[in-house]
């Protein structure tokens, strides 16, 4: 089984990544908002590869002419489905089902904070799909990249300061123990996860037929995390 197969069933799982309600849909709203700034107008077609449970995707959808919700989790999907049912601008897809979209019919396509659960043979795969799938003058956000020399302290601290700034603290702390002692914590240690230096990276953009240049703020409240933005070649 390989790394994408069981960081999808982790997902598709109960899990405690999120240390109370507050947390989630701060999150959620941020990553939205963000991905809004970068529709290009109100006639796009937005792709969010890797999106889990995008709870305020509709915040994107305001800004665009369809938006669709790709993750790999079946339950999360439904979820997905669930919330956005009445929104025909809203579509929850299987990667499967985005395999099969024509071709160039994209004008921006965001996958944040899953390249880590990738191996690199699997990161070559998915950008060649998104390469087919954008259109020329389309654009690529991959967001949350984590860099070698990012550990575990750094991201204990700028969750902390995270929680600090949107009034759960207290959760974060506990849902740190939590963590250390969950699946995600367990599955991490066994498998690890992905990373990349910055050259890295733009390197595996430009090899798949992208320009490729590091964005100025990661996507996700964690600063040493890298985000870049590319467009096909």
């Amino acid at each position: 089984m390989g790394a994408m197969s069981d960081w999808r069933s982790f997902w598709d799982s109960a899990h405690s990544i999120y240390v109370n309600a507050r947390h989630k849909d701060v999150h959620y709203r941020e990553i939205a908002d963000q991905i809004a700034a970068f529709v290009p107008g109100l006639g796009a077609r937005v792709l969010d590869f890797g999106c889990g449970e995008a709870i305020h995707a509709d915040r994107v959808a305001a800004v665009a002419a369809q938006v669709l919700l790709c993750d790999q989790a079946p339950s999360v999907r439904a979820a997905i489905a669930a919330r956005f049912a009445a929104d025909a601008r809203l579509r929850a897809l299987s990667p499967e089902e985005v395999e099969k979209l024509p071709d160039e019919t994209l004008d921006l396509i965001v996958a944040n904070s899953m390249t880590q659960y990738l191996t690199p043979a699997e990161l070559d795969r998915v950008l060649g799909l998104w390469r087919r799938l954008l259109a020329p003058s389309g654009t690529l956000i991959v967001g949350d990249v984590i860099p070698p020399d990012a550990g575990a302290l750094t991201d204990v601290m700028a969750l902390l300061r995270y929680a600090a700034t949107n009034g759960f603290l207290v959760a974060a702390l506990w849902g740190l123990v939590r963590t250390v002692l969950s699946p995600y914590s367990r599955l991490r240690s066994r498998i690890g996860v992905t990373r990349y230096t910055q050259p890295a990276f733009q390197q595996k953009l430009k090899a798949a037929g992208f320009t490729a240049e590091r964005l100025a703020r990661n996507l996700e409240h964690n600063p040493a995390r890298m985000t870049f933005r590319a467009r096909p070649l």
